[in-house]
């Protein structure tokens, strides 16, 4: 090691970067995040801008680029999912969520 460079400690994220900062809703910002990605990757796919969004799904072309910014501190998951569902009715979303609290006392059991 020379003498610039500093000891460091490399930590294993939970998969959940707001669960891992302390966010106390971390799943339902998570969530809300996965389906904006998803709206999003859907408009790419097609080649959709906010106004041609709006005309197949009704929701306001302002929704659309609230999505893409991502400012989601308007949508419910509820929301999310309904836009998405009118975008591809065939889509079908699973999510599950880990128990972080589990995981802790998982980890204590082992470390004993």
């Amino acid at each position: 090691m020379t003498k610039n460079e500093e000891d460091f400690e490399v930590i294993c994220g939970s998969g959940n970067i707001y669960r891992d900062f302390g966010e106390p809703d971390a799943d339902v910002r998570l969530a809300k995040d996965l389906l904006a990605a998803e709206i999003i990757k859907f408009l790419r796919v097609h080649k959709l801008n906010n106004q041609d969004a709006q005309k197949l799904t009704g929701v306001n072309h302002a929704e659309f680029s609230r999505i893409k910014k991502p400012d989601l501190k308007r949508f419910t998951i509820d929301r999310l999912m309904n836009i998405l569902n009118k975008l591809d009715p065939q889509k079908e979303i699973k999510m599950q969520f880990k128990d972080s609290a589990k995981k802790k006392r998982v980890a204590q059991e082992l470390a004993v």
